[in-house]
């Protein structure tokens, strides 16, 4: 739509303004009612009173009127701001821009356009505070041509470089994904003021480019400006970003020393920030100091424990918050949902989704439903996901089938990711991780005609895969590195700690699994160089270099973190003595003693089986009966006898009235053993019937040739002279008993 531009001609008095100075002896009592109106019903009869007394086309009145309709605009205001509009023949422009600035509150920005080009044909010219609201509108529908038009206008009449269009013109450029043009129009400006400074960090931050939007945080304090809460808002979302706890902690104390937490939105951002950047105890220290609290500042406490995996905690602070008489909002939902997707709560989920919409009256959004997909695809629920997703209310965004498309790969279904990646498709041929997941699965099952077909695809559509990148700051410096830095080059120091630290990791028995690059033309010795140089070891190596011991390394990941690097983790934090905090795009992995906080949940293929065949964890006493204690000490023969403490972490062991059943988890990996065997049969009888199956997953930890097995084997059968049996269980560990715990 092409806005004309204005002639500059001098009004005269309009007819109206010039006969509605008689009679206006109740004015002033008149114009104080008007904001006193608490609904559009009243300010109807004061109307109804200006008629009467002949102050109906007072421009005073009118202004009074219209500007209360425009304040908190609805459908109804706003249609009756535009018939009272109407009315006047030769609008001013101060009524012009109140009306603007009402559409561009409201859900119709574009009618705000459509009238300017209509009082632009009467002449007049329009002020700072037109520009203001006009450029509101354009950021609101995206119309980035109209609102160049209006930047042209701007420049025209000289008011480009208004302290009140300066920062509407960036924003608007923000809104319409014009990083660069928001740039130039700040560069323009010869001595910003702290709101065009807000503005751009605010574009930065909101681009996902918080280095930039730092920089001129630092800028401004340079200027001696004096930030707003609204600056220390957009800093913090940035230091969220990049996960620069140092920083954020400064910022935190520069908010105590000026007084800025006072506001309850920067506290919300101190919790989301620390959240972010891994300090969960100083996020809830914040909120636990907060005089008062809103719903967005208990949705920041929600989604902070979920994300750290503490699900329960979550699921208690909702309750806590129903008791505090706070309502809880889609924030708090989305946190909830969360919480329940990453701890396999797949019933407890569908209770708060149904009570968001039923008790709550809150409209879900393709968000919700998004963690709904992801509730079902984590517990195996695969049809029930690609059900759930046919059947919803609203189309369907290329989000959602990708949701379904990573459960697909990380359950091994190759058939189902050919439908959900023809879904996709429909929508966005674009993304490149979508080729790449099915690619990798299809080779995980040795479809290579899929393989190279889909790669073919790939490379024709132009779809590029996103680069692998770690972050990690240290000494209030954030370093970025990027999968693959360093495979053909070892002259580094960080490169040569990092060859160093994989060899110690493997006498510990780290095995690399290799089974996660899907090349078939290159043997397992490249396989591991491509695996060592993933972005998040890169970042770990560098902080273990360039931290004092002890201190805890936290990386950011902008993928989600992959198998091996996330086993790695697990030995690095247990050889190392550190606590590894990493973020990834799904969650945050706490390791520490060779453990991670995810409880390896998030790459688990047989969640849903565990959960059906009811494991038990470990106990103290005889809950868990003789059998457990047994079977724990075999396995220290193993480990002692093996030279290998890691070799398999026991879980627990439980029985029927038929079989015993033993549940172990390969710590390289985190891969679950569950074996059954007959009741009454020998600890030598068990080893020597499942010898394969046990040797199997220990020499993948010590990684040892294959003629060791049966000498290995042998060893942990000498170590007990006498066949020892079952021994027979408690009479309170019955059938009985083990039903009531499952």
């Amino acid at each position: 739509m092409a806005i004309p531009i204005p002639q500059l001609t001098t009004l005269s008095p309009t007819k109206h303004e010039a006969t509605t100075t008689l009679s206006l002896e109740p004015l002033p009592s008149l114009l104080s009612l008007i904001p006193k109106c608490t609904s559009l019903r009243e300010l109807k009869q004061i109307q109804a009173y200006t008629i009467k007394t002949h102050l109906h086309n007072n421009i005073s009145v009118l202004t009074k009127l219209i500007n209360f309709c425009t304040s908190n605009p609805t459908s109804a205001s706003m249609d009756h701001a535009h018939r009272m509009f109407g009315q006047i023949t030769q609008p001013s422009i101060v009524l012009f821009n109140t009306m603007a600035r009402g559409y561009a509150r409201f859900d119709d920005p574009l009618r705000a356009i459509l009238l300017f080009s209509h009082v632009l044909d009467s002449g007049l010219l329009p002020d700072d505070y037109t520009f203001s609201s006009l450029l509101k509108a354009c950021a609101r529908i995206k119309a980035l041509e109209e609102g160049k038009q209006l930047h042209c206008l701007a420049v025209k009449l000289g008011v480009s470089d208004n302290m009140y269009v300066c920062p509407t013109l960036i924003n608007m450029y923000t809104a319409c994904n014009d990083i660069d043009a928001a740039r130039r129009v700040f560069d323009k400006i010869e001595e910003p003021c702290v709101v065009a400074y807000n503005a751009i960090i605010m574009s930065y931050a909101r681009n996902s480019r918080p280095n930039e939007a730092l920089a001129l945080f630092r800028e401004l304090q340079e200027r001696g400006l004096k930030p707003t809460d609204v600056t220390m808002l957009v800093a913090l979302s940035s230091c969220a970003l990049l996960g620069a706890l140092d920083l954020g902690r400064w910022i935190h104390e520069y908010v105590k020393k000026h007084g800025f937490d006072q506001y309850v939105k920067v506290n919300t951002a101190l919790i989301d920030m620390y959240a972010k950047c891994g300090s969960l105890e100083d996020a809830v220290s914040v909120f636990w100091g907060m005089n008062r609290r809103d719903t967005q500042a208990w949705s920041a406490m929600i989604v902070a424990y979920a994300t750290h995996g503490h699900g329960s905690q979550a699921i208690l602070m909702l309750e806590e918050m129903k008791k505090e008489n706070v309502q809880p909002d889609e924030i708090t939902f989305l946190g909830i949902l969360y919480a329940c997707s990453h701890n396999g709560l797949v019933e407890e989920g569908f209770e708060y989704f149904h009570s968001m919409t039923h008790e709550y009256g809150i409209v879900p959004s393709i968000k919700h439903y998004g963690c709904m997909v992801d509730l079902l695809s984590r517990a195996g629920r695969l049809e029930e996901a690609y059900k759930f997703i046919n059947e919803l209310p609203i189309k369907p965004t290329p989000i959602l089938w990708r949701t379904l498309l990573s459960a697909c790969s990380s359950h091994g279904n190759v058939e189902m990711g050919k439908q959900v990646i023809e879904r996709i498709f429909e929508l966005d041929v674009s993304h490149g991780g979508d080729y790449v997941i099915l690619s990798n699965l299809c080779a995980r099952h040795g479809r290579w005609d899929d393989v190279n077909y889909l790669r073919k695809m790939m490379i024709d559509r132009g779809a590029a895969k996103v680069p692998g990148c770690s972050s990690i700051e240290v000494n209030n410096v954030v370093h970025e590195f990027f999968s693959g830095d360093g495979v053909h080059s070892t002259s580094t120091v960080l490169h040569h700690a990092l060859d160093e630290m994989t060899k110690e990791l493997k006498l510990a028995g780290y095995v690399p699994d290799t089974s996660l690059v899907f090349y078939a033309d290159i043997d397992d010795e490249e396989k591991e160089a491509i695996l060592r140089y993933h972005s998040e070891k890169l970042a770990i190596t560098y902080g273990l270099l360039n931290t004092p011991p002890g201190t805890t390394i936290r990386v950011v990941k902008n993928l989600r973190v992959c198998g091996d690097c996330h086993n790695a983790a697990k030995f690095i934090s247990l050889i190392f003595g550190r606590q590894i905090i990493l973020r990834d795009v799904q969650r945050f992995h706490h390791f520490k003693d060779g453990k991670c906080s995810c409880g390896d949940y998030w790459n688990r293929n047989c969640m849903h089986q565990q959960e059906k065949k009811k494991v038990l964890p470990v106990m103290t006493g005889m809950d868990q009966g003789h059998v457990a204690l047994v079977i724990k000490r075999e396995i220290q023969i193993m480990q002692h006898l093996s030279g290998q403490p890691n070799i398999v972490e026991f879980k627990g062991a439980y029985e029927d009235k038929n079989s015993v059943h033993v549940v172990m988890v390969l710590c390289a990996g985190g891969e679950i053993f569950i074996g059954s065997f007959p009741r009454g049969i020998t600890v030598k009888e068990l080893l020597l019937q499942y010898a394969d199956k046990l040797l199997m997953l220990f020499m993948r930890v010590m990684h040892r040739v294959l003629s060791q097995r049966m000498s290995f084997c042998q060893k942990v059968l000498e170590s007990k002279p006498e066949p020892e049996p079952w021994p027979e269980p408690p009479e309170s560990f019955g059938e009985k008993n083990l039903n009531e715990k499952s």
